[in-house]
């Protein structure tokens, strides 16, 4: 393994589950607001392919707005969470790229850019999906939980030099989230399908799941990633 991890900061200090035989494809996975890759790398475990390693870096801490300016780990500075809510576009840009730069890590280290997969929860799924669509990499897929696209009103022009326009997305969401309605999350998927190709968008909702995930969920991510990222 070469390469150096000091030149990528979220790299790190981030959890990483490796793969049980040779890792021939990669998942990077971003935690939600105020919380650590810790418990996102225990959810990855119990969905593992023994080939694919997990990276679940950890957000850096600043002063959030909309919790009143408490210093936690935060991809961005958030001020609310409705469509219409003011956006941090100088930060969830810089975080764009600070994931683009993990992404770049893995390839300079031999997991080529089709066999990398990028995902998320809330924030982190957030996160995701903008990185992704403003990514001249071209990866696997990406998992989009309980989420929004940031900027919205930046797209479809902001994908214009995209290679993630035929990339496959997996969207889940629960019915009773009280944190990001689920229909935020149907709004965020019709306003995909006008970026990439609407077939390639996967659209699932949960009964009676708050903010959070369950075992139907995870079992839906991790037939996804099995299907992009097949054994080789």
């Amino acid at each position: 393994m070469c390469g150096n991890n000091m030149s990528v900061p979220l790299l790190t200090e981030a959890v990483t589950v490796s793969g049980t035989e040779r890792e021939t494809a990669a998942v990077i996975f971003l935690h939600g607001l105020g919380d650590t890759g810790h418990g996102w790398a225990d959810a990855m475990t119990s969905i593992r392919l023994p080939y694919v390693k997990y990276i679940c870096p950890h957000a850096p801490r600043i002063p959030v707005t909309l919790n009143m300016k408490m210093v936690m780990p935060s991809w961005f500075d958030l001020m609310g969470l409705s469509p219409e809510s003011p956006e941090d576009e100088a930060g969830i840009k810089k975080a764009a790229e600070n994931i683009k730069a993990l992404i770049d890590h893995e390839v300079k280290n031999g997991i080529p850019a089709h066999r990398v997969m990028l995902g998320g929860f809330s924030q982190g799924g957030a996160l995701s999906l903008y990185t992704a669509l403003t990514c001249q990499f071209k990866l696997a897929g990406v998992v989009a939980l309980s989420c929004w696209l940031p900027l919205h009103r930046s797209f479809p022009q902001a994908a214009s030099s995209s290679a993630n326009k035929d990339t496959p997305i997996l969207q889940c969401h629960g019915e009773m989230d009280p944190m990001i309605p689920v229909q935020f999350g149907a709004l965020t998927a019709e306003k995909l399908k006008s970026i990439v190709s609407p077939q390639k968008i996967s659209f699932h909702t949960f009964p009676g799941l708050m903010h959070s995930s369950c075992p139907q969920e995870m079992s839906a991510v991790k037939e996804f990633i099995e299907k992009q990222l097949p054994r080789i």
